[in-house]
């Protein structure tokens, strides 16, 4: 969405050059991504003419237009002419960053002095200029600095006393107290400005989060005689969702179901008198996406499980699907809003060889403001009924206009309301998706499985794609049964698990997943036998029976407690001397978290970890202790460390790193 009263920068506009301002989306034209506390790299490429030397700083402004915090950036020295510092905003809004680069005439003094008076060349007059430029400071300084205006006079007229020895004189303005001040408080000339840069700061649920993917319909369902769960016998699942450390609960569709080209199990194309059908056909005599499923309860019962998420601490996602079977109400009051072919018919959905003939895709080409309207009033119907999290189904199959105008029109009004799109498309469709406002992306992360394709991914998202895309990494979904969880077994389920929980500050998984639910329909096929989609499947798990539930609860408890794990940004890879095992770091202030972890779900995997420290805060010598926060076990680690990991026992370290 973009941003108001944003001016583009001119990098030029000013004495020094600008280049290449990070984040930064589209130009400047819309609103890089954050949310509150989240530690934000600022980056800039900045440079001047000669060799003078530039003092570049960062400077936020709050909504209200106040500045709220000055950085000093520092050379970066893995970029020429590359600027570097963090900030972090502590409240929601659309805020806004300013470079600002100077001449910075002391550093220049400095660095010219200590080549010409060590050389005995003009020590006089480059003496006398220090002492000039302290003067200049001492009169600069705020108001009620007294004591640090006394001291950069002494210094002064120590650098102008002939009498005193030159290395003295020159000592005297190296002294820590006049470098603090100076930094503190530093002489700036032929200030140039880049910016405002927007800057969109979000609550924190819109980059971390834990999901949980349920159906109501099968929580208290029966086979046998076929029956619908319900509001109320889903809320009985609420507190063992919770307990494992989710946040976020998600349901699909749970609007009334069209017969009308019904599927059946397994999405067959005849389905009998009891069977469901898929809660994606919405739309049926009992209403559209304004109603509720009357198997499923009253808007009542919606109601009171909503609160009843609440008091477990759960936030309850819906999912915006923007089409409708041949059932729904819009096919007769609104036949504009759909495609109708040459023979008179009403298109129905397909992605060839698929094809879905209980689904009409919506058409905002015939009446795109009567269409937009009510999608516009069926969200904010939603929001009144206490959802304040949406999952976009397919969003790359509607004009890019509608989010852009729908989700700039809903975050005007209500900016705590978070939108997902679940599109596995096209980079620059998924890439458009986040630049209008999108909170979050589904991505695919699902399919990259080897070490190479993990790092070079993450590397996109945790670096420039930061910028305007937050990731939700999904372990599985309906629709997704991935070949290695197909057939890798248990160590699989963990170790997907531990990705995808410590690589992206938001994940989620399907129910079943926490069971091994592995059997796909058919070879090739991604598509889980006995389908969720098509019918209901009522869980009854044995005490007894394998389970991944205390691992996932662990993982969620380490990323509660470790701010580390829930951000993006710092994520840094490392060199395992194995390719079947993958290593990285993150890291929040002072919470610094290591995770090595195996890809191979069959057989155990041993490596040499080589650690880049410097990454780490540390020298290539320091040792630290390495606290895993799974087993609860220490170990004095260092530069490079040797691992082994089982898929039958312990896939992953997740390490706490106290420094010792």
């Amino acid at each position: 969405m973009p941003a108001p009263d944003v001016v583009i920068p001119n990098v030029l506009s000013g004495r020094f050059a600008i280049f290449d301002v990070s984040p930064a989306v589209e130009s400047g034209r819309r609103p890089a991504k954050a949310v509150v506390d989240e530690i934000i790299p600022i980056g800039a490429t900045v440079f001047r003419e000669g060799y003078d030397s530039l003092g570049v700083e960062v400077v936020a402004h709050d909504p209200r237009g106040r500045e709220r915090l000055r950085r000093r950036m520092n050379p970066d020295p893995a970029g020429l002419d590359r600027w570097t510092a963090t900030v972090a905003c502590d409240s929601e809004g659309n805020w806004t960053f300013t470079i600002e680069a100077c001449d910075d005439p002391w550093s220049t003094w400095c660095t010219r002095a200590l080549v010409k008076i060590p050389a005995n060349i003009d020590v006089e007059l480059e003496l006398t200029e220090g002492a000039l430029l302290l003067e200049r400071a001492a009169k600069e300084l705020p108001r009620g600095r007294t004591e640090q205006r006394k001291r950069i006079r002494e210094c002064a007229r120590t650098l102008r006393d002939a009498n005193l020895p030159a290395d003295v004189r020159w000592a005297s303005a190296q002294d820590a107290d006049i470098t603090s001040i100076l930094a503190a408080h530093p002489l700036r000339g032929s200030v140039t400005s880049s910016g405002p840069w927007p800057l969109r700061v979000e609550r924190r649920t819109a980059l971390c989060g834990s999901w949980y993917e349920f159906f109501p319909r099968s929580e208290g369902a029966s086979l046998d005689p076929p029956r619908s769960g319900t509001f109320e016998t889903a809320a009985g699942r609420l507190p063992q969702i919770a307990a494992m450390g989710f946040d976020v609960v998600y349901l699909p569709p749970i609007h009334p179901i069209g017969s009308s080209h019904r599927k059946g199990p397994n999405n067959t194309l005849v389905a009998g008198p009891d069977d469901p059908g898929s809660p994606w056909a919405i739309g049926s005599a009992d209403g559209g996406h304004d109603a509720i499923h009357p198997d499923l309860g009253t808007l009542e019962d919606f109601t009171a499980f909503v609160a009843a998420a609440s008091r477990s601490g759960l936030q309850i996602a819906l999912d915006l699907a923007l089409q409708a079977s041949p059932d729904h109400p819009w096919v007769k009051t609104h036949p504009e809003w759909f495609t109708t072919r040459a023979d008179g018919s009403i298109a129905y959905a397909e992605n060839p060889p698929k094809k879905y003939q209980d689904i009409f895709p919506l058409n905002f080409d015939n009446d795109p403001e009567g269409l937009y309207a009510e999608v516009e009033r069926i969200v904010r119907l939603w929001m009144t009924r206490g959802v304040r999290i949406f999952r976009v189904d397919n969003p790359h199959t509607k004009p890019l206009w509608v989010w852009d105008r729908l989700l700039t029109s809903i975050n005007e009004t209500d900016p705590d309301v978070i939108f997902l799109a679940e599109a596995f498309t096209r980079p620059p469709m998924m890439r458009a998706l986040a630049e209008i406002g999108f909170q979050q992306s589904y991505t695919y992360f699902t399919w990259r499985n080897a070490r190479s394709e993990i790092e070079e991914y993450l590397s996109e998202l945790a670096g420039p794609a930061s910028a305007y895309m937050r990731p939700n990494f999904f372990v599985n979904t309906p629709d997704i049964l991935s070949e290695y969880l197909q057939y890798g077994g248990p160590g699989a389920f963990a170790i997907r698990a531990t990705l995808a929980a410590t690589l992206s500050p938001t994940w989620g998984v399907y129910s079943g997943f926490e069971h091994f639910e592995h059997l796909a329909v058919r070879p090739g096929s991604e598509e889980y036998l006995d389908s969720e989609k098509y019918q209901y499947r009522p869980r009854e798990w044995s005490p007894d029976a394998p389970t991944l539930e205390p691992y996932l609860s662990r993982l969620n408890t380490i990323r509660r407690e470790h701010p580390a794990l829930q951000d993006l940004r710092s994520l840094r890879f490392h060199h395992p001397d194995n390719d079947a095992v993958i290593a990285y770091s993150k890291q929040h202030g002072d919470d610094l978290i290591l995770v090595v972890a195996t890809l191979d779900p069959h057989q155990p995997q041993e490596a040499t970890v080589w650690w880049d420290m410097p990454t780490l805060g540390m020298d290539w010598t320091d040792r630290f202790i390495a606290h895993d926060l799974i087993t609860d076990r220490a170990w004095t680690w260092g530069q490079a460390d040797y691992v082994r990991l089982d898929p039958a026992a312990e896939v992953a370290h997740i390490i706490h790193v106290q420094r010792s």
